[in-house]
């Protein structure tokens, strides 16, 4: 269908990307799975691409656009190469708003250099064990020690976490019994300052090329210089970003269902059962076009949301309603598609057994699909 989103710059960026993607990542993508890793040296080329800095201001060596759109290529190239750049992807989307949003110019001038080079990668160390979705609960703590925060806690399930240079950790630095969310700041922790330890690389059913990596905090000073924003006005800096942090998921998630209707089109002209091609049978045309639809349905909520996001105008329940809708498309496409591949879906060797568990985890994370019905009930008034 016809997608009115892009212009001749953005397209310009999409065979770019798309170039450097098969170039430098799809050929070795299997290797950087075994590893649970990307190297570090494929962040500093795409910096010099200027792939990560395209939002970042010109003085710093960025490109000067805050355009969401931007985002939504590379995500859509990616899934088009039958990879992920989930680490990427947490940088640029739900990262570095924050520095973007809340870095003095002290900070920009320390910080904004190194992250569109590629030389400084980051985090960020919201979840703790025992929270999850409940932010408002964490117990990591940090107290004002003259110029410096003394900051002890511990983080999971942190995207990027082994790389890190920077990572911005959510911590309480005072309590209000009368408002839980209050007295949350968002500290800057740089890698190597004492007590700041990396723990295990927690393994993965999927996503495995994306690091997710167990954080802890102890006695770990950290300077007042590298607080981002008020103290204790975390909790309101997190909501900000999150449309766009749940547009982040939805837009992979139709990007990936696109690739695994595409990728099961190619599979089942090739294979045959019964003397005759697959594709020729009518369960495989009919599952195919009512997968079709759904995704092309998919795209054009996608496509009306992100140009709302670029205008400011998305708002919280948009975004859930976006981000629930398109995860669960996301969800029956890659099962009925893998049904289609037969024994051989079940088979690791096949792109379409990847894209099945990398999907489960697009409707836990970013809040789950029983977190956005919440949020749109209550926009409903039926909370």
């Amino acid at each position: 269908m016809r997608r009115d989103l892009f212009t001749e710059d953005h397209e310009a960026f999409r065979q770019l990307v798309r170039g450097f993607i098969e170039k430098q990542i799809a050929p070795n993508y299997a290797q950087w799975e075994k590893d649970g890793q990307m190297p570090r040296e494929i962040f500093r080329e795409m910096g010099g691409l200027g792939i990560l800095g395209f939002a970042l201001p010109e003085e710093y060596g960025g490109g000067g656009s805050r355009d969401y759109r931007y985002n939504v290529i590379l995500q859509e190239e990616a899934a088009r190469a039958l990879v992920t750049l989930g680490t990427v992807r947490t940088q640029l989307d739900v990262i570095l708003p924050y520095f973007l949003e809340y870095a003095d110019a002290a900070q920009r001038e320390r910080w904004f250099p190194g992250m569109a080079a590629g030389e400084l990668l980051t985090a960020v160390a919201m979840t703790e064990p025992g929270t999850g979705s409940d932010l408002a609960g964490m117990r990591s703590t940090a107290v004002r020690d003259g110029d410096h925060y003394i900051l002890n806690g511990a983080k999971t399930f942190i995207t990027g976490g082994l790389l890190a240079d920077l990572v911005i950790v959510v911590a309480r630095t005072s309590t209000d019994p009368d408002n839980r969310r209050a007295g949350l700041t968002l500290l800057v922790v740089e890698g190597g300052m004492p007590g700041f330890t990396r723990g295990r690389m927690l393994e993965k059913m999927g996503c495995k090329v994306q690091d997710t990596m167990e954080l802890s905090f102890e006695d770990v000073r950290v300077p007042v210089e590298n607080r981002l924003g008020e103290e204790g006005a975390a909790f309101g800096y997190l909501g900000h970003n999150l449309p766009q942090e749940r547009m982040t998921v939805a837009v992979g998630s139709v990007a990936q269902a696109r690739a695994a209707i595409n990728a099961t089109i190619e599979y089942t002209r090739e294979r045959k059962a019964f003397g005759t091609p697959v594709s020729s049978f009518q369960n495989t045309k009919f599952e195919l076009a009512a997968m079709s639809a759904e995704v092309e349905a998919a795209q054009t909520m996608i496509d009306r949301a992100v140009a709302d996001l670029v205008d400011g105008e998305l708002s919280g329940a948009d975004a859930a309603r976006t981000k629930l809708f398109c995860t669960e498309v996301q969800a029956r496409v890659v099962d009925r598609c893998l049904q289609l591949f037969g024994g051989y879906g079940y088979m690791m060797e096949y792109p379409i057994a990847r894209l099945y568990t990398d999907a489960r985890v697009a409707r836990i994370y970013a809040g789950t699909s029983e977190v956005m019905k919440m949020i749109i009930a209550r926009d409903l008034g039926v909370s």
